[in-house]
């Protein structure tokens, strides 16, 4: 017979789920809202469209700095007040980008919903921490899972109130969904276990950020390279310095920022160099995808649909990434993790060669963007099995904070226009 305390407890277990689930899909899918509303940014706003696209680039570079540093904290005892605080700072950032503000504010306030992007790692760390093994695994591949096809959920919602209400009305959408996440996250995210401990490492920290700066920033601007060769290489050299000394930092630093160590072990590695090409190849597939269907007939190609509808196309990505979320964890008992996540890339692939030589019909759209969803999904959630194989518990957040950062480069190569 259950104690009213242990009802009460195996009622918050059933809660956490859903809530880390939840908080995962918004911080994607407001990650994702820059990309379909870069155009109409533009011509509301009166700014370029270059200039227009940091919406996108601010927030996957925020994304990218703020990761480790995030999957560290949430490795000692203030995880609970990493995640609510960092969510504040989205809601913050969610306010601005929704307000009548000249476009520097809304640049400010993409970068502090690109902050966001860090909290899926903790989340990870969360349901290893608190949940039995089995069901553990299951929600940290349900929660990579998540923190891709969130994308998919973002696209159509940000077209539509854009057509209904203007950009404004879109952000807005993030305001509401991030103050939901964070009440769920206060409601239902527990404190770490006793005894953790995790100091940042500034030094690291600092150079780390410097490195991905510049990566970012020469994968984003493009015109660097044709304009200003000489930048841009010098740049690059320095880029590759900053993240040499990053590297000799951390292999020194007895409590590193990231353990260096671990990333040269060959499966995470592996699903790191997964992660990379996947990353690229799905954004980039999903920015051609939607942009041919926009395009006017009279070019010769492409359907001429509206922002929303375009948007639609990317359901089928979603739905079909959900079910390979919730098959691939049953699947590794019979094909193992690394096996699946190669079979995922397979699959990606093959998203692309269907796109290539079939385009004629806006069904073929789909079919591209169902399959790209379940390889996408499937990759998505074996990779996790794959890393934390060889991972520490207690540094369950730090390990797949990498991954993420690594995620977040991809889509920047990937959305590069």
């Amino acid at each position: 017979m259950n104690t009213p305390a242990s009802a009460a407890e195996t009622h918050e277990s059933r809660l956490l789920v859903p809530s880390l689930v939840f908080i995962a899909l918004v911080v994607a899918a407001i990650g994702s809202l820059g990309a379909p509303l870069i155009t109409s940014v533009a011509t509301t706003l009166d700014v370029s469209l270059a200039s227009a696209q940091w919406t996108l680039t601010i927030t996957l570079l925020a994304g990218a700095v703020a990761t480790p540093i995030l999957g560290r904290l949430g490795a000692g005892a203030h995880r609970r007040s990493t995640v609510l605080a960092t969510l504040a700072v989205v809601t913050a950032g969610s306010l601005l980008t929704a307000a009548p503000l000249p476009f520097a504010w809304l640049l400010v306030g993409r970068a502090a919903q690109g902050i966001g992007l860090g909290l899926t790692a903790l989340m990870m760390g969360v349901a290893r921490d608190h949940l039995p093994e089995g069901r553990a695994a299951a929600t940290i591949a349900l929660l990579s899972v998540a923190s891709t096809i969130g994308i998919g959920i973002g696209y159509p919602l940000a077209g539509l109130l854009t057509e209904l209400g203007g950009i404004r009305t879109a952000y807005g959408l993030g305001a509401v969904v991030t103050a939901m996440a964070f009440l769920a996250a206060w409601r239902s995210v527990p404190t770490s276990p006793a005894g953790r401990l995790a100091r940042v490492d500034l030094p690291g920290a600092l150079l780390l950020t410097g490195g991905l700066v510049l990566v970012l920033l020469l994968v984003s601007e493009t015109g660097l390279w044709t304009r200003h060769l000489g930048l841009a290489a010098f740049l690059t050299v320095l880029a590759v310095l900053l993240l040499a000394v990053w590297i000799h930092t951390e292999l020194r630093c007895t409590a590193p920022l990231v353990d260096v160590r671990l990333l040269r072990h060959p499966a995470v590695a592996g699903a790191n160099a997964v992660m990379l090409v996947g990353g690229i190849g799905m954004y980039l597939l999903l920015t051609l995808v939607t942009r041919y269907a926009q395009t006017p007939g009279d070019a010769g190609y492409g359907f001429g649909l509206t922002t929303f509808v375009a948007g639609l196309v990317l359901i089928p990505f979603s739905l079909l990434g959900f079910v390979a979320g919730k098959t691939t964890p049953r699947m590794r008992r019979w094909f193992g993790a690394p096996t699946l996540l190669a079979t995922g890339a397979l699959v990606v692939l093959a998203a692309f060669a269907i796109f290539a030589g079939a385009r004629s019909n806006f069904v073929e759209l789909l079919v591209a963007m169902a399959i790209l969803g379940f390889g996408v999904g499937s990759f998505s959630a074996a990779m996790p099995a794959v890393i934390l194989a060889v991972t520490p518990q207690r540094e369950t957040a730090s390990a797949m904070s990498v991954n993420q950062v690594v995620r977040s480069i991809g889509f920047s190569l990937g959305s590069v226009r």
